[in-house]
């Protein structure tokens, strides 16, 4: 560092500290970056990169923003994955000698984020740690700006990990450097986010922190995992994190296993294409009227519960807001104007709540006690037991009611924050500023009169403090002497007096005064309601709870679901069942509701055959679903629903290859399979679309049959298999648990309609070239299919020979497909068109068929079409 400015040196010593980060170094009104820093920020952010001497050959590349509107390129830099280091002047420059002192207060990364900006407010944003001990893995999670902290463990294992990563999505981990070196290899890990190797300073800061009793309850790598977690969040924000008041600790078994893919197939909080809330179950069953109960009903979505007795407590809650319709508008009512309190904690906690984030927090407590009463009054003893002993924290509202204005500032550092009437001193010093203006007005009255310039008048600014303004074309009325000339502006002079000077010392001193006093009167009350962060969090939590079972409620009730049966046993019974999604999507039409029966020991398999787009993924999914929202205590879209408790959910639908990792739509397959077979117990459930594909035909009958052969002998559990091998179907003569079912299609002469029914038995044929000609592919690629269907004596599938019966003749190959929608009603049909000349009868079919609005079609607008087009080829 020699040869550099004084100054440089500074910003080098304390770069070596954030060698990793952005260090945004406070220079008066701006934070500068240098070398580096400066070249990659400017190009980040978009900034002019200028340079600077510093005493070194070159000039040194330079670049800055305001301190006023930092935190927006700090966010910027924050969601590119960046970290930042915020340097500031921890000295009064006025006594300085030399190079003021600077020191790093705070490093920002994407799991420590505070700022509201940077949050969603309906999700958390969770940092994690990730430990090994002992042949044990501790994982901790903490949202920073709620103060949640979680903490489990389980045996080693990659797919362990990553079942219970993907839970908190975590927006950056810290850890063991080897497992988080061995967890950014794994293929299924396809996250791009910050990583830091870390250990923990020590357990005796935990146990100061947290008291002794909750730390002796942790396991050794529950405490590292937190011990790690709690060292990285306090060496990093240089302060104590008074709002991580509690360790929550569980065991992974006391809630269902939902692994990567299972949540991404069943679109439980995004969907697959879009990555969007909206047609999600999140979406769907999210009518919460707060933050934190948005944030709970995502938790509770993600993590179903294992108990049956935590399941029907919320059921109960649930259906009683269910049948009162006036209790349940009267909750959201009241739910509705409440703030985010847990992340309003956070900014106390912090230190950078400001007036109007503790007036947010007194109007939240004010709907508490009408909250509890509504609670009393329900008369059930769920609800009952939730607030009867709950803390409204009316103390704390009333002590922020007393102390501040209605309508405070957005800063605490100018004043104006202070109730009249709360501090005598602050409201002496109020007066005297208050009289000392009355005399300004009154100065400029008589001067006005005493000179005959009307146009006189007294004005402020921070440099030059009060003067007397006139205008130049007046300056010739001055009286001699008295005037001392201050300023010259273009057409204007500015004056001040002996007697102005002297008012304007007591008036800024009454000022200063009173902006120190109420900046030091507000942080009083932000310390002391610090003090009872405790009390909040749980007030927040009383408020989560209600928001979510209210939110379940109204959305049963809109969808006309039903209380789940939900116990130990094995049989899984639905009478009826929707899919609550896809229902909800195609508002106004009546969906085509399919039964779901999996018991013990003759039906715990059902083997789905049928057509491609007949509706085969969508009922599997429909019975996850179902599943997952009974055991996260809510309703559910059939008729009636006995559900048994379901320790993990295993999907595999549709088409998905790892191109990153170098693996095919087969090989993810087969390792979901492998997973699957590892892992699945006979309380789980198996849901696997169109089993086998992606390979030869032979191998892929093979495997499917090798698979559903393991699941019914090893396994013994609930499982709904698809195939488009309707070969298999033999299977239910040697395998006593499994029943062939399939989607209904009828075939009326030439016409083949797809139902979206699920009845018993096997399908014969899988329509491959008919769903083809749905789809809209040209006629001539549909008739030649037909021919080399034809010349290979097969279904489909060169390498599987089946009789010729099989095999759709010339004249009856081209039939009018009708798929119906998933849904019985929809309205107006589209006229078909006129055949083109000189085309054949098949292709005039094929063209009217294509420009047909299935979607909007009664059913006797559908029948009548269709036997127009059989008049028409039978001519």
């Amino acid at each position: 560092m020699a040869g550099y400015t004084p100054m440089i040196q500074q910003y080098l010593a304390i770069k070596e500290e954030a060698k990793d980060a952005f260090l945004f170094f406070r220079l008066g009104d701006f934070y500068e970056m240098f070398f580096d820093d400066a070249v990659l920020a400017a190009r980040e952010l978009e900034i002019t990169l200028t340079g600077r001497e510093g005493g070194g050959k070159e000039k040194i590349p330079m670049c800055g923003v305001p301190y006023h509107s930092a935190s927006n390129y700090i966010s910027r830099l924050i969601d590119k994955g960046y970290k930042v280091a915020v340097c500031e002047q921890v000295e009064d420059p006025s006594t300085a000698k030399g190079v003021v002192r600077r020191e790093i207060v705070r490093v920002i990364t994407p799991g420590t984020v505070m700022e509201d900006k940077s949050l969603d407010g309906t999700t958390n944003n969770f940092i994690a740690s990730v430990v090994s001990v002992d042949g044990m893995l501790g994982l901790s999670a903490c949202d920073l700006s709620t103060g949640e902290l979680y903490v489990t463990s389980f045996p080693e294992g990659m797919t362990a990990l990553l079942d219970e990563l993907t839970v908190y999505e975590p927006s950056e981990l810290v850890g063991d450097g080897e497992l988080l070196a061995k967890l950014k290899a794994e293929a299924a890990w396809n996250r791009q986010l910050p990583m830091t190797a870390y250990g923990e300073k020590g357990e005796e800061q935990l146990r100061q922190k947290f008291g002794e009793e909750q730390v002796q309850e942790l396991s050794a790598a529950r405490r590292k995992a937190v011990a790690a977690l709690v060292s990285y969040l306090e060496e990093t924000q240089k302060r104590a994190l008074s709002h991580m008041q509690s360790i929550t600790a569980y065991e992974p078994n006391q809630f269902m296993v939902l692994d990567h893919y299972t949540r991404r197939n069943l679109e439980l909080t995004e969907t697959v294409q879009s990555r969007s809330k909206k047609g999600s179950l999140l979406w769907l069953l999210d009518r919460t009227g707060t933050a934190m109960g948005a944030r709970l009903l995502r938790r509770w979505i993600d993590k179903p519960l294992l108990s049956s007795s935590a399941i029907t407590r919320r059921l109960d809650a649930v259906e009683t807001l269910h049948r009162n319709l006036i209790l349940r508008e009267d909750m959201r009512a009241q739910l509705q104007p409440i703030y985010d309190l847990e992340r309003l904690v956070g900014r106390v906690a912090y230190g950078n709540a400001n007036g109007r984030d503790l007036n947010a927090l007194k109007s939240s407590l004010r709907r508490i006690p009408e909250l509890k009463e509504m609670c009393m009054r329900s008369g059930a003893d769920v609800l009952i037991s939730l607030v009867e002993n709950a803390d409204d924290c009316a103390d704390l509202a009333d002590m922020i009611d007393t102390v501040l204005v209605e309508d405070a500032p957005l800063s605490i550092r100018e004043g104006g924050l202070i109730r009249t009437g709360y501090d005598d001193y602050l409201d002496q010093l109020r007066e005297a500023s208050t009289n000392g203006k009355k005399w300004l007005a009154e100065l400029e009255r008589r001067e006005r009169e005493a000179t005959g310039v009307k146009s006189l008048k007294i004005g402020y600014n921070k440099v030059f403090g009060y003067y007397l303004e006139v205008s130049k074309a007046n300056l010739s009325m001055l009286p001699e002497g008295r005037y001392e000339r201050k300023q010259t502006l273009a057409n204007a002079e500015r004056f001040v007096t002996p007697e102005l000077k002297e008012k304007e010392r007591l008036i800024l001193e009454a000022e200063d005064k009173m902006v120190d006093v109420e900046y030091g009167r507000f942080l009083e009350l932000r310390d002391h309601i610090a003090l009872h962060l405790h009390r909040l969090q749980r007030a927040a939590a009383l408020i989560a709870e209600l928001d979510v079972y209210q939110s379940m409620a109204t959305v049963s009730a809109e969808r006309r679901y039903t209380r789940p049966e939900v116990g130990e046993a094995y049989d899984l019974t639905i009478e009826d069942g929707r899919h609550p999604v896809v229902e909800a999507v195609m508002e106004g039409a009546n969906f085509i509701a399919n039964g779901t029966s999996l018991a013990r020991p003759d039906r715990s398999i059902l083997l789905i055959t049928g057509p491609n787009m007949a509706g085969k993924s969508t009922y599997m999914r429909q019975v996850a679903l179902i599943g997952i929202m009974a055991q996260i205590g809510c309703f559910v879209p059939a008729k009636r629903a006995v559900i048994p408790l379901t320790d993990r959910i295993f999907t595999r639908i549709g088409a998905a290859d790892d191109l990153i990792g170098g693996q095919s739509t087969f090989m993810v397959e087969m390792k979901d399979i492998q997973v699957m077979t590892e892992k699945a117990t006979v309380s789980s459930l198996v849901i696997i679309d169109e089993l086998g594909r992606g390979t030869s035909t032979g191998e892929g009958m093979a495997i499917a049959q090798a698979v559903i052969e393991y699941i019914h002998h090893h396994i013994g559990c609930k499982a709904l298999v698809s195939t488009h091998f309707h070969e298999l179907a033999h299977l239910e003569q040697s395998l006593s648990s499994l029943v062939n079912a399939r989607m209904a299609v009828e075939e009326s002469g030439k016409d083949v309609t797809f139902l979206r029914k699920l009845i018993p038995g096997a399908a014969d044929t899988s329509y491959g070239i008919y769903c083809a000609q749905l789809a809209g592919l040209p006629s001539s690629i549909i008739g030649r299919a037909y021919d080399l269907l034809e010349q290979s004596g097969a279904t489909g599938n060169a390498d599987t020979p089946v009789t010729q019966a099989s095999v759709p003749s010339i004249e009856s190959r081209r039939k009018n497909i009708v798929q119906l929608s998933m849904f019985e009603e929809a309205a107006v049909a589209q006229a078909y068109s006129e055949p083109r000349k000189g085309s054949s009868k098949g292709e005039q079919l094929a063209e009217n068929l294509r420009k047909l609005d299935l979607f909007n079609m009664t059913p006797m607008q559908a029948m009548q079409w269709l036997n127009e087009m059989k008049q028409k080829l039978s001519d």
